[in-house]
């Protein structure tokens, strides 16, 4: 297999190239790329390559911009018609901010295709009125950043997509997602990102959150789950072992890539090496491990003291 080794320590390339540093933050969407793939993880993190916009994750962003601004109304006039109303504005709020986004939508069609995906997106904020009942919601929070740091000194951060409180003080995190609900037996994977979300706001608050929501709008389904002090500790073990294996693999430069049916959907395959493509030279000093040897820091990885965390899928271990 071709690989890219990074710069050697000792060498020219190594003084211009910035020595590999653990990483000092988690958030769920980056955990979890690192469970799903090493080195889908590298990509995204270190060599900061870029992606094309999706249809169906633009459409997600989109529905949670309109059902984070319907709360600015009162909540007599949090209805569907009012709801659907605003997705016209958000989605040019979205063009400003992003002006690729056109290219989801080619010219040809005649406004056919864009048609259409806002239609889809009509069709999910009106289910959500099936769900949930906005009249009787006050949400504390929306679009909400949270940010802690474990005693190790790993940073934790997210964005909540709502924070409920009940008089009595409890609190209910809520996440919408606009794909359909999984499977039973991937329900513990689906969850991973509201443990998470909830193990900061235990650090932070010292508030353990009375339920986690997820708001499936593709199949009108909610997920529910409620913690206890134990789930969370097992999610703050787990992130431990995950950044460090994540630091490992960032000061060797060995990235597992992990094959899946999700493979099919990755923006990079011409460069992973599953797909005979060879990653882009390692940009940071390979740090090389004890007795490693002379293959180490191939850039794409030949293994990884990651594979027991990375190993075991969003589930907890």
């Amino acid at each position: 297999m071709t690989t890219s080794p990074g710069p050697v320590p000792g060498t020219a390339d190594a003084v211009a190239a910035p020595r590999a540093v653990a990483p000092s933050s988690l958030s769920p969407s980056r955990a979890s790329d690192f469970m799903q793939c090493p080195l889908l993880y590298r990509f995204r993190v270190i060599d900061k390559l870029p992606e094309k916009p999706s249809a169906a994750a633009t459409r997600g962003t989109l529905v949670h911009a309109v059902l984070e601004r319907l709360f600015d109304h009162p909540a007599v006039e949090r209805t569907a018609p009012r709801a659907k109303a605003l997705i016209p504005g958000q989605w040019n709020r979205l063009l400003e901010s992003k002006p690729e986004l056109v290219e989801l939508f080619p010219e040809a069609d005649e406004g056919a295709g864009l048609a259409r995906w806002l239609s889809e997106a009509e069709a999910l904020v009106e289910r959500w009125f099936t769900l949930e009942d906005p009249t009787r919601l006050e949400p504390v929070e929306r679009e909400f950043f949270v940010e802690t740091e474990l005693e190790s000194g790993l940073r934790l951060r997210g964005i909540i997509d709502r924070v409920d409180v009940a008089a009595s003080g409890e609190v209910r995190i809520v996440d919408y997602k606009t794909g359909k609900a999984p499977r039973p037996e991937y329900a513990e994977g689906a969850l991973f990102q509201m443990k998470f979300y909830a193990l900061v706001v235990w650090r932070l608050k010292q508030v353990v959150p009375r339920r986690l929501q997820l708001v499936y709008l593709g199949s009108g389904d909610v997920l529910t789950y409620d913690p206890v002090v134990a789930d969370l500790e097992r999610v703050e073990r787990k992130l431990l072992a995950l950044w460090e294996a994540i630091r490992e693999a960032t000061e060797t430069g060995e990235w597992r890539p992990r094959p899946t049916k999700l493979c099919g959907w990755c923006d990079h395959r011409a460069v992973c090496p599953e797909f005979g493509g060879t990653p882009p030279v390692y940009p940071l000093v390979i740090v090389p491990r004890p007795g490693a040897g002379p293959d180490s820091g191939s850039g794409a990885g030949s293994g990884s003291g990651a594979e027991p965390v990375a190993g075991s899928g969003s589930g907890e271990s």
